[in-house]
């Protein structure tokens, strides 16, 4: 039977301790690096940096919509891996959770193929919300000068939170406010939107210039367009003799106020007088409660061959949408009935306050 020394057992009794070091080591390793949860960059670029402090190397950067784990956190910053395995610290405010990426793919799926109401371009950098309202999530931030298209509208306040404050100062004061809490919180439009790669969310509406073409743009008589159509093209000789084709356009407009209950409350189909080369209202519409989307198409109408044909949906005072259909047999257009539908007198402008 051999016998081992005292020496030899302790060398014996390192090695496996040493050995059990390097197996644990990968293990606490691998700890360190666990992925706590996915985010996603909201900034246009933000900076990767090498440590949380005041001097710092930059170790890379990540852009608009770039997804990173997060692996840990301190104060306002986390240290986080990129896709290509880059690890680094970026302030928390420059990341959303998967809740908000999740919400806005929904939003994106659910209006895709909605149909655009007109064509705008952004007036500075804009944040694509999920919900309307300045406070809300967003993801996604589109740069000045980027041509997005309108695809609804809505209204939120303007200050949230304020109705809830006017109704508790209301009754502090008995009801005394100077007629804010009648008047209620002010509103602002915010606009649904779609860029050019697909992405949907809420701007503020006045972030929005609209792309009415100014050949019609100088009939808005100080209204404000809300949506603009093209119907068809018809030829033009010109007065040089040189043809060329126009667009006749129908048009959604409202007053220029934001927050009003509807989206548009006139409808207008601007036709083009070949003989006079100028445009002219062919039809005006005024008193509507109307609401976005609208559509255009067209349809086989018989003898008066294949017309434009274009959809408004209006509201009735209880809440019900009903759509409306009509055609231009240029320069006439005309109400399509249902069947079994009335055709009504179209209702007198009313005066509406600004509220």
């Amino acid at each position: 039977m051999k016998l081992f020394s005292p020496s030899h057992l302790y060398r014996q009794a390192l090695a496996f301790a040493l050995g059990a070091l390097v197996l644990l080591t990968p293990a606490c390793n691998r700890k360190s690096h666990r992925v706590l949860e996915v985010n996603y960059v909201s900034a246009v670029q933000a900076t990767l940096r090498d440590q949380v402090a005041t001097i710092y190397n930059r170790v890379g950067t990540v852009k608009n919509g770039d997804r990173v784990e997060v692996l840990e956190r301190e104060k306002r910053f986390s240290r986080v891996r990129t896709a290509d395995g880059l690890e680094g610290w970026i302030e928390q405010r420059y990341l959303v959770d998967q809740a908000t990426y999740d919400a806005l793919q929904k939003l994106t799926h659910e209006n895709l193929n909605d149909p655009v109401q007109a064509s705008g371009t952004l007036r500075n950098d804009t944040n694509l919300h999920i919900t309307p309202g300045r406070e809300t999530e967003h993801l996604y931030q589109l740069s000045a000068q980027s041509k997005v298209g309108v695809l609804k509208r809505t209204t939120a306040e303007k200050q949230p939170g304020a109705a809830a404050a006017l109704a508790k100062a209301a009754k502090a004061s008995g009801g005394k406010t100077g007629g804010k809490a009648a008047a209620g919180p002010a509103l602002e439009d915010w606009y649904l939107v779609r860029d050019a790669q697909n992405r949907i969310g809420w701007v503020l509406g006045r972030m929005v210039d609209l792309d009415v073409p100014l050949e019609v743009a100088q009939y808005a008589e100080g209204q404000r367009f809300v949506a603009f159509f093209v119907l068809n093209q018809v030829e033009d000789t010109g007065k040089d003799g040189t043809g060329k084709k126009v667009s006749q356009y129908l048009c959604a407009i409202t007053e220029p106020h934001d927050g009003l209950p509807y989206d548009f409350d006139q409808i207008r189909v601007f036709t083009w007088n070949a003989r006079k080369h100028r445009y002219e209202t062919a039809y005006r519409e005024h008193g509507l409660n109307g609401v976005l989307p609208m559509t255009v198409t067209s349809e086989n109408f018989d003898k008066e061959g294949t017309l434009p044909v274009f959809v408004v949906r209006v509201k009735d005072d209880s809440g019900n949408v009903s759509e409306r259909k009509y055609k231009l047999n240029t320069p006439i257009v005309r109400r399509v009935l249902a069947p079994g539908e009335q055709k009504q007198a179209p209702k007198r402008a009313k005066a509406r306050r600004r509220p």
